[in-house]
């Protein structure tokens, strides 16, 4: 079982070594402005509605415990002209309430559909094969931006036999409408009427930013990008719209070659995947990786007296303890050692991935690890 154990880790790290080696030795590539930045104001927005889904087939909403189906019901017929008694409580089973919600992209005109997902909010077993009834989308200023209806796809169902036995596959109070909203109000966006574009990083750094500038200035002329700080990058445009659009197109496609990160160790706890960044330095330092085997077994020995002698026959244990303890090798970290060299002295040990964690937790805690350690 040990030896499959390091024959396992020695083959994973030498996986690992030969990817990274492979990693280090392709050159920097260059970054399209698009892949590293977003240009401010073109943004998608969320909207949510509430509704109600019905046609089901008996697996909507049970109404003494979702009070607020029937209520919303009785809203819906009373502005259709319908007036259900006060002392009137319908039991539904084929009306679910629902909560409803879409993503709005930029730029999007009215009259444009987009998808919606729905969800219930009661307690509906179901809502596959239902129909969503007009529903109106909201954005968080309150205002209506969609509106939505039609017929749900729900991928999961469920099914129940008389006797409480019940099957569900994935989810079946949860499914979408594809092209279910409408746009009716365009949302307002600041690309339009301001003389500048504005470049926001999605990983802010000081030198991405400095380097997008000197290379959108040395395009489109001098002064014409600003760096505003680690994150952001300003561009002298046009109130034109064409112009404006014109020059996010050429900005966009720029290639650049943006700063390094930090140098990081990523663990994940959970699945035991370690992911060590290229700037990552060992200080001088001395590894000894080794551990116990402890075997514990047990035989039975059979006491058999003789035939005249009057005695029992005895059943007696005897246990044996044995202790190994694996002899591995220790390994030196010269100053400034790379990461090549980290996984080639680590796979030299046959290091399990939990033992190459263990190790670059007490690297990090003796001030050897020059990186972050990151445990997710």
């Amino acid at each position: 079982m040990e030896l499959k154990k390091m024959l396992h880790g020695a083959r994973f790290f030498t996986v690992m070594s030969a990817f990274l080696i492979a990693a280090l030795c392709v050159p920097v590539q260059a970054a399209r402005v698009k892949d590293v930045a977003d240009i401010a104001g073109v943004r998608s927005n969320k909207l949510v509605g509430y509704g109600l889904v019905v046609g089901l087939a008996g697996t909507g909403d049970q109404t003494t415990q979702a009070p607020f189906t029937v209520q919303s019901l009785k809203n819906m017929l009373q502005q259709l002209g319908v007036t259900v008694p006060p002392n009137v409580n319908p039991q539904l089973k084929n009306v679910a309430a629902v909560a409803v919600h879409a993503e709005i992209p930029p730029f999007t005109k009215p009259g444009q559909m987009i998808d919606v997902t729905v969800s219930s909010i009661g307690n509906a077993k179901s809502i596959r094969g239902g129909a969503l009834l007009v529903t109106p989308l909201k954005g968080v200023d309150g205002q209506t931006y969609a509106i939505a209806q039609g017929n749900l796809i729900v991928g999961g169902f469920g099914v129940e036999a008389g006797d409480g036995s019940k099957l569900t596959v994935n989810v079946p109070s949860a499914g979408n409408i594809p092209n279910g909203a409408q746009i009716e109000r365009e949302v307002p966006s600041a690309f339009v009427t301001s003389d500048t574009l504005q470049l926001d990083l999605k990983k802010p750094d000081f030198t991405t930013a400095q380097r997008l500038a000197d290379r959108i200035n040395e395009t489109l002329g001098p002064e014409t990008a600003i760096p505003m700080d680690g994150a952001s990058v300003r561009i002298m445009a046009a109130l034109d719209t064409q112009s404006k659009i014109a020059l996010a197109s050429t900005i966009e496609n720029m290639e650049f070659q943006p700063g390094r990160g930090p140098a990081r160790v990523i663990i994940n706890s959970r699945t035991g995947t370690v992911v060590i960044g290229e700037g990552v330095r060992i200080f001088p330092s001395a590894v000894s990786h080794g551990s116990l085997v402890v075997s514990v077994s047990e035989d039975f020995e059979v006491s058999q007296p003789g035939a005249f002698a009057g005695g029992q026959t005895v059943v007696t244990p005897e246990s044996a303890i044995e202790v190994e303890e694996e002899t591995n090798p220790m390994f030196v970290f010269d100053p400034g050692v790379t990461l090549d060299e980290l996984v080639r002295a680590v796979n030299q040990v046959g290091a399990s991935p939990a033992d190459l964690v263990a190790i670059l937790e007490a690297l990090e805690r003796a001030g050897s690890l020059q990186a972050q350690l990151v445990v997710i």
